[in-house]
């Protein structure tokens, strides 16, 4: 493949999961269940003291889990309940019906709703990113699968059609000079790949984690390629969004998430041991699996460049059918 070519797609590049994985977690989460304290500092501030943000039970959302067990978002006035969520179109769909004010998403849903005109969307912060052993297409030992070469006509796991695992996976093969036409994708939900390797419904399956370290004890998966390589390093993975109407009716109140989710975020990027007891706590991964997760980058604000990758992707793949200017998306950042 050319140079010229490379850097196409890698600018193209970027995608978050639609994870649909939703564990013990009952509907709305511990997260701001100490509410009978209200707001410590500035509460009257705020147009809405009281939000509720619709949330995935994964590592994405360590940084808000953060936030919540060490008082941010009290300190800054604002309370703060979590509910979950089956999937990022689903935590999605619960802000632009107003069930949620905000919500994690991988970022996919928040530009097919804008480009197809479903919602008028703005992304209000960054979550994660790829980063090395966070994501990888894997297989199991006695797969014929070896190397990435070997994924034309086998049988490759995704979530839905145009879901990162779909998307990524084919861009990622593409790069490698793998026909994706002669490939038969299987649909099933992330907890379900580790079984369909082992029973050989499956070849190979990309995935994040914690369900990459997951299925590698429970299955004996193996990686084939990690996906931060080549045109797929480095991009975007989920964000919060929220609508416009929201975003406009609410500035302080979104000013004081976003400088709480900012502080959690840059102590979490310092400290890794301040991330896995939150995983094990509210994502319900075991303590062995927490230590072992290839974890994503964490990142402290939206780069209008970077988030760009997005919506070039998903139109280049024709997961969405007109360009979308990501910048117009992107909220007021606060410092």
């Amino acid at each position: 493949m050319s140079r010229r070519r490379v850097r196409t797609r890698r600018a193209a590049l970027g995608l978050a999961f639609t994870v649909a994985a939703v564990t013990a977690l009952s509907g709305c989460s511990a997260l701001g269940s100490d509410s009978s304290d209200g707001a410590s500092n500035g509460g009257g501030n705020l147009e809405k003291p009281k939000i509720k943000v619709a949330i995935l039970p994964t590592v994405d959302t360590a940084p808000l889990w953060l936030a919540q067990d060490a008082g941010y978002f009290k300190a800054e006035g604002l309370e703060v309940e979590a509910i979950v969520a089956a999937s990022g179109q689903a935590a999605m769909t619960k802000a632009v019906s107003g069930e949620t004010d905000i919500s994690i998403s991988s970022y996919m849903p928040f530009f097919v709703a804008k480009a197809t005109g479903a919602a008028d969307l703005q992304l209000v912060a960054d979550a994660t990113s790829v980063s090395p052993k966070s994501v990888a297409i894997v297989t199991v030992p006695n797969s014929p699968v070896k190397t990435v070469t070997d994924l034309g006509n086998k049988r490759i796991a995704m979530t839905a059609k145009n879901t990162a695992s779909d998307l990524l996976a084919k861009s990622l093969m593409k790069d490698h000079g793998v026909d994706i036409n002669k490939v038969t994708w299987v649909q099933m939900p992330f907890p379900n790949v580790g079984a369909a390797l082992q029973s050989g419904q499956v070849d190979a399956a990309l995935l994040p984690e914690p369900f990459l370290t997951q299925t590698a004890k429970t299955a004996g998966a193996i990686p084939v390629i990690d996906v931060n390589t080549g045109a797929t390093q480095d991009f975007p993975l989920s964000g919060y969004g929220s609508t416009r109407k929201w975003v406009q009716a609410n500035p302080k109140t979104l000013a004081a998430f976003q400088r709480a989710l900012q502080k959690a975020t840059s102590e979490m990027n310092k400290d890794r041991s301040k991330i896995e007891p939150l995983l094990v706590k509210y994502a319900k991964i075991d303590e062995d699996s927490a230590k072992l997760l290839g974890l994503p980058s964490f990142g402290v604000k939206l780069d209008p460049r970077r988030i760009q990758r997005v919506p070039d992707l998903m139109l280049q793949m024709g997961a969405i059918t007109s360009p979308v200017d990501a910048t117009q998306m992107i909220a007021p950042q606060t410092d």
